[in-house]
């Protein structure tokens, strides 16, 4: 591979074998990762067949290997080599005046052979496989373009036909293409920094427990006087250090003041505080007890904390993340497909059009001189060859300057910019269609529940008309079998010493279960929305005034009936986020509608919405989790593009409904959810940042793909007509590679104002 249009070839010819799920390529070091999934078996036969079929023939990587930069070192040795060579035939030629002496002709074309043969060669050798698989890449156009040059200046120079020869314009085309590939590489590497921090994240060996009574363990045994002998205190635990490739699940691990952590797992002893900045963007430290989960990558700040092995490897928290972002990274956006569909046709086009300038100056050289002179006077003056040298030397031009590189790299160097921009933040996006879809949003959808609140409600008040903790203690037990953060409120208020059967969850509405009572009989009861109740033909007339005291305050209200006769009614009040109102207020302000979604009453959704700044009519209330996604389709009807944040809760499927759904999530779920983006911290300032950053990425790629069309259809031309050189073309050539790169890499730098 020769560059990142390469890369990209080769990305999608391995993510084409049946079975991979991803794949990852590093031109720097000339390597390739792949990902299968969890249903097919490696096949490392067929990615070498399909790289071989694509030009790119492969080997598998030797872990022991250290000669990880030979491309690196490649485009090293072609810079010293045609840099030095180059830079002696500009001096001679345009220093000293010597271009027409047949000494330094005879000179230069000995140094200009050695830059051909061995700076050159990695292009040759680039076309020739290409050419065997009857395709084309750059590396055709550069072989062409310095060839053309050579071959040319050879012939005139053998045949003693005199004039100006082009030997220093042949190996300055290799050199400063090699140079413009090597700035590439380094800039490249510049857009990947997040995803090289993430890998180098997790340490390569662990402190774990390991008692004197370990199998294996050498056990060492002193002769003592059975008279003298006192019980002895339990050995304490031995800590050895081993790789972090031998932990299991289970094994117990210590981590020391400034350790990483190695694997995922939970606190069993100590005390501390964590920085998961580069897992969530969150910058303070956060605090880590007992039974607290702890995450591969993180930094353990100031105490000792024992935690046990939950996740290994390709299971922890921190390959999740990482192979995310490698999806994202080489993952493709359908605003590439017009760039790819130019691509695949430009080679031909340009060496067809290279023949026919070559042919227009050979043939006809009046015409071609009169087009150049009517151009020049709108232009600037040039001096074109002339004679047979006109043919050769503006066709090398034209193949030279011709750069299917910019339109390759228009799209995913901004896509790669952006989602390590996006990690850096603490946000995930799945691939390059979710980012393009992120920068179309019109409409933002809330559910209240764990995005606009902290999704940790508790009991504001409460009412009962039987006996009071008779009722707590029938509410509770509805309430302990159920993961629903309103159940576990209601399971704290008191101990669950009922005998219940036939317990069962009604999604969306509440949970139902039969009490035996003192003398054996069975009483219906239920515990949920004040709707569900009403629809199950419970009387809530005695509790009216409560239920609208509180819902006023924004509380919602669950009831519990016994044999359908109101019990009791619960207030329940979740606290809105700090940031929650500011976040409605930044989404508005770009231009986007702020909708809240919600199983909550009217009421209680309008005092909500009133906090947050959001507009009663686009308010929805007493939704049921089946009917979210029905509201989503009927805003995408009236042609709004529509992203729905929610707190993965019952939100699958509106999630996916949505044109873009975002899920504010913790570390530990990410391989789960459904959405096309992810906050790995629970607070939503990151939504108008991640839209934000969207938007800026899909104005790069325009602008990307803009400058690249634009350039070739005008220094095509240009160079067609005898305005620019082979020199000048080469320089075009990289620089505008370099434009591209650099700004998708602006990304990096990006801020929501």
């Amino acid at each position: 591979m020769t560059c990142n249009n390469c890369a990209r070839h080769v990305t999608e010819a391995l993510q084409a074998v049946p079975g991979v799920q991803s794949a990852s390529v590093n031109v720097q070091s000339g390597r390739a990762s792949v990902r299968w999934s969890n249903a097919a078996q490696a096949d490392s036969t067929a990615l070498l067949s399909a790289l071989k079929a694509a030009g790119f023939p492969a080997q598998p990587a030797v872990e022991t290997d250290t000669h990880d930069h030979t491309h690196k070192s490649n485009w090293h040795t072609n810079l010293w080599l045609g840099g030095i060579v180059t830079a002696a035939l500009m001096i001679g030629e345009w220093g000293f005046n010597l271009g027409m002496t047949p000494w330094f002709q005879w000179t230069s074309f000995v140094l200009a052979s050695v830059v051909q043969v061995y700076a050159g060669a990695q292009f040759y050798r680039g076309a020739w496989r290409q050419l065997k698989v009857g395709s084309s890449n750059m590396d055709t156009l550069v072989a062409l373009g310095s060839t053309t040059a050579f071959a040319y200046s050879t012939w005139a120079l053998f045949a003693g036909r005199g004039g100006h020869l082009y030997f220093m314009e042949a190996a300055s085309i290799i050199t400063l293409i090699s140079i413009g590939h090597w700035v590439e590489a380094r800039v490249s590497t510049k857009a990947s920094q997040a995803l090289t921090s993430l890998l180098q994240l997790a340490p390569q060996t662990a402190r774990r427990i390991q008692s004197s009574a370990t199998p294996g363990a050498r056990t060492r045994f002193n002769p003592i006087d059975i008279r003298d002998f006192k019980p002895q205190a339990t050995t304490p635990a031995l800590e050895m250090e081993v790789p972090v490739s031998a932990l299991q699940v289970g094994d117990l691990i210590v981590l020391r003041p400034g350790d990483r952590v190695p694997v995922d797992g939970v606190v069993t002893e100590g005390d501390s505080a964590v920085d998961e900045s580069m897992l969530t963007g969150e910058s303070i430290p956060v605090d880590k007890r007992q039974d607290a989960e702890l995450y591969a990558g993180t930094a353990n700040v100031n105490g000792r904390l024992v935690m046990r092995v939950t996740a290994t490897g390709e299971a922890t928290a921190l390959a999740h993340i990482i192979a995310a972002v490698q999806r994202a990274q080489s993952s493709r956006a359908n605003i590439q497909r017009l760039g790819d569909r130019i691509s695949s046709v430009f080679v031909p086009i340009v060496v067809a059009i290279a023949l026919g300038a070559a042919l227009w100056w050979g043939l006809a050289p009046d015409s071609a001189k009169a087009a150049h002179n009517w151009l020049a006077q709108f232009l600037w003056p040039a001096h074109p060859p002339t004679g047979t040298a006109a043919a050769f030397i503006i066709a090398a031009a034209v193949l030279i300057i011709a750069c299917p590189c910019a339109m390759g790299l228009a799209t995913p160097a901004a896509i790669m910019a952006s989602a390590n921009a996006a990690a850096k933040r603490g946000i995930l996006i799945r691939d390059g269609v979710a980012l393009e879809k992120a920068g179309e949003v019109t409409t933002v959808v809330f559910d209240k529940t764990g995005t606009l609140t902290l999704g940790k409600p508790e009991v504001a008040e409460f009412k009962s008309f039987n006996d009071t903790q008779r009722t707590l203690e029938i509410a509770a037990a509805l309430a302990a079998h159920s993961t629903h953060p309103i159940s576990l409120a209601i399971a704290r208020q008191a101990s669950a010493n009922v005998e219940l059967n036939g317990w069962a969850e009604v999604r969306g509405a509440g949970v139902t279960a039969n009490l035996v009572a003192p003398n054996g009989k069975f009483e219906k009861i239920q515990l949920g929305s004040v709707r569900w109740l009403q629809e199950s033909g419970v009387n809530l007339t005695a509790g009216e005034s409560f239920a609208n005291e509180w819902t006023s305050q924004g509380a919602t209200i669950v009831g519990l009936a016994t044999n359908n006769a109101l019990a009791a009614l619960f207030a329940i009040r979740d606290t809105l986020k700090t940031g929650a109102r500011d976040v409605v207020a930044q989404l508005s302000s770009q231009g986007l509608k702020v909708h809240l979604l919600t199983g909550d009453n009217k009421l209680t959704a309008a005092s909500i919405a009133k906090q947050v700044g959001i507009a009663p009519e686009n308010v929805s209330a007493e939704v049921r989790p089946e009917h979210k996604a029905e509201l989503l389709k009927q805003l995408q009807a009236r042609g709004e593009r529509v992203a729905f944040v929610g707190d993965g809760i019952n939100d699958a499927p509106a999630l996916t409904q949505a044109d873009l759904g975002i899920a504010v999530s913790r570390a530990s779920d990410v391989a789960r959810e459904a959405a096309d983006v992810i906050l790995l911290k629970s607070e939503i300032e990151a939504v108008p940042e991640a839209l934000g950053l969207a938007r800026a990425t899909l104005r790069t790629i325009k602008q990307n793909l803009f400058w690249a069309f634009f350039y070739n259809a005008v220094g095509v031309p240009l160079a067609a007509l005898g305005f620019m050189s082979p020199v000048l073309c080469a320089a075009a050539m990289g620089f505008s590679d370099l434009i591209v790169i650099g700004n998708a890499l602006r990304l990096r730098r990006w801020k929501l104002r």
